[in-house]
C-alpha cells in the first residue's frame, strides 16, 4: 500500500507515514559577541585596492610581508603593530591605491606602490637541467618564490608579480622592477572607504588623520551610523572635540620623525576595540613603540578631562592612560556623566548590537507575534542581560527589568529594558581615624 511522507507544516495528514522536517537551528544564539574587531582606512605602499580586506592578528604576524610588502617587524609597520597589541581582527581599506604597478622585462608588479620598487627578477639555468630555467621573486633581500620553468610561458603568477608569459628569458643578476608609484590620498579617498565599510560589523575605527574636515568626516559618519542605523561602534580620531559619545579624540602627539602626530590613534584603536566589556583601559600602561607627549600639569589634565579628550600622562616612568573617555561633555536628562564613560558605552553598544542581530536573525519574520513569541524574545533578551550581570558589566538585574509588548500594530514588537552599568573604580576617598 502506498504510505504517505515528506515534510510537514501542520499535523493534518491522511495517509499514515512519516513526515519529516529537517531544519537548520537558527544561526543566532542569546550569546554575547565577542570584542577586538578594528577597521581603519591605511595609507601603504603595497597591497589590495578598492577593497575592505579582512587581516586578523595571527595572519599579519604571518603573512605581513604578503600582505602589506613588509615583515611585520618593519619600521613601516610599527602603526600596526600598536594596533594588534589591542585588536584580533583588522578590517583594513588601503587609501592611496590606484597608484602605478612597477614592472621590468619579465614581470608586473601585482599591486601598484613604490614597494614594488624593491622587487626584481633573478633567472639562471637549472644546474640539473640546462633546458631550464630559475627563475627567482626577490623582495628586497628575501627570495619570496622560485621557479623551475623551460620558457616564460610556463611560469605562474604568485603574491608578488604577474610575469609576462610572452617574454624570452635569458639570465640575469637580478632585473629590477621599476616606476612603482602610490596613489595620491584625497577627500574622495577616505568617502569610499566609508562607502564600503558600512556594511561591516566592527567594534571600533580609527583614523589617523590630522585636518579637521577629514576628522569631522569621521565623526559625522559615525554619528549617523549609531543614531540612524543603530549600528554600534566608537570612532578614534585625534585632537577633535566633538562632544559626542561615538567618538574617541586623543590628544597626545606622536614625535617620531617619518610619522603623523596623530599616530597614537593606531593604538587606542586597537585597545578600545580589543577590551572586553566588563572593563576599562584606565591607567592601562602604553606599551607601543610610538615617542608621546605626555608632560602635562595636573591643572592641564583636570581640563583634559573636562574637555573630552582622551590623554595619556606620565605615573612614575611610564605612560598610562589619565581616562576612558570620550569626547562627550554635554549631558542632558537622557544621557548623563555615566555616557563619558567607554566602558558604559561598551556595555550598551553589546547590548544594541547583539539584540540587533539575535532579532534580525532569529525572529524578524520568522517568529509570530503572539503571546509565545514575545516569551521566546523576551527569554533571549535576559539570558544577553544576564551574562552582562555574571561578568560584572552591570548590576543589579532581574528579568523583570525587561519587558516584551504587543506594538501598536500585529507586527511590531515594544520592548523596555533597564540597566545598571558597572565602571571601574576611578577615586578613593579614605578617612583614616588613629586613636
Amino acid at each position: 500500500m502506498a504510505l504517505g511522507g515528506g515534510s510537514f507544516t501542520t499535523q493534518n495528514k491522511i495517509l499514515p507515514g512519516a513526515y519529516i522536517n529537517f531544519v537548520s537551528a537558527a544561526s543566532a544564539s542569546a550569546a554575547l559577541s565577542e570584542r577586538g574587531i578594528a577597521t581603519m582606512p591605511l595609507e601603504l605602499d603595497w597591497g589590495k585596492e578598492g577593497e575592505v580586506f579582512e587581516v586578523t592578528s595571527g595572519d599579519f604576524q604571518k603573512n605581513s610581508t604578503k600582505i602589506f610588502g613588509y615583515s611585520y617587524d618593519h619600521e613601516k609597520m610599527r602603526g600596526l603593530v600598536d594596533l594588534f597589541m589591542g585588536a584580533r581582527t583588522l578590517y583594513a581599506y588601503r587609501l592611496n591605491g590606484g597608484g602605478v604597478k612597477a614592472a621590468n622585462t619579465y614581470a608586473t608588479a601585482k599591486y601598484s606602490g613604490v614597494r614594488g620598487n624593491d622587487l626584481k627578477i633573478i633567472i639562471q639555468k637549472n644546474a640539473d637541467d640546462q633546458t631550464k630555467w630559475d627563475v627567482q621573486t626577490v623582495l628586497g633581500t628575501d627570495i619570496v618564490d622560485e621557479q623551475t620553468v623551460a620558457t616564460a610561458a610556463d611560469l605562474v603568477a604568485n603574491d608578488f608579480v604577474v610575469f609576462k608569459t610572452d617574454a624570452t628569458l635569458s639570465a640575469t643578476a637580478g632585473t629590477a622592477l621599476e616606476g612603482g608609484t602610490n596613489g595620491v590620498v584625497s577627500g574622495t579617498s577616505h568617502q569610499n572607504y566609508l562607502d564600503k565599510i558600512e556594511s561591516y560589523t566592527y567594534n571600533t575605527m580609527g583614523a589617523v588623520v590630522t585636518d579637521d574636515t577629514t576628522k569631522k568626516l569621521y565623526a559625522a559618519f559615525c554619528k549617523r551610523m549609531r543614531n540612524e542605523l543603530g549600528i554600534k561602534f566608537q570612532c578614534v580620531v585625534y585632537n577633535l572635540a566633538a562632544d559626542f559619545m561615538g567618538v574617541i579624540g586623543v590628544k597626545n602627539k606622536v614625535t617620531d620623525e617619518g610619522w603623523s602626530e596623530a599616530s597614537l590613534v593606531y593604538w587606542v584603536t586597537g585597545a578600545e576595540s580589543g577590551c572586553e566589556v566588563n572593563q576599562s583601559i584606565q591607567n592601562k600602561k602604553y606599551d607601543g613603540s610610538f615617542h608621546i607627549e605626555s608632560d602635562y600639569t595636573q591643572s592641564q589634565l583636570e581640563a583634559a578631562i573636562k574637555a573630552g579628550e582622551f590623554t595619556f600622562h606620565k605615573v612614575n616612568g611610564d605612560i598610562r592612560v589619565l581616562k576612558d573617555i570620550n569626547t562627550m561633555v554635554t549631558t542632558s536628562d537622557t544621557q548623563g556623566e555615566i555616557f563619558k564613560d567607554n566602558q558604559t558605552i561598551r556595555v550598551i553598544d553589546q547590548i544594541g548590537n547583539d539584540d540587533a542581530v539575535l532579532f534580525n536573525t532569529k525572529y524578524l519574520g520568522v517568529v509570530p507575534n503572539n503571546e509565545s513569541g514575545r516569551i521566546s524574545l523576551w527569554s533571549d533578551l535576559v539570558k544577553i542581560r544576564q551574562q552582562l550581570a555574571d561578568i560584572g558589566a552591570i548590576e543589579n538585574f532581574t528579568s523583570a527589568d525587561v519587558v516584551v509588548e504587543q506594538g501598536d500594530t500585529k507586527k511590531a514588537v515594544v520592548v523596555t529594558s533597564g540597566i545598571t552599568v558597572v565602571n571601574a573604580m576611578d577615586k578613593l576617598y579614605m578617612t583614616v581615624t588613629v586613636a
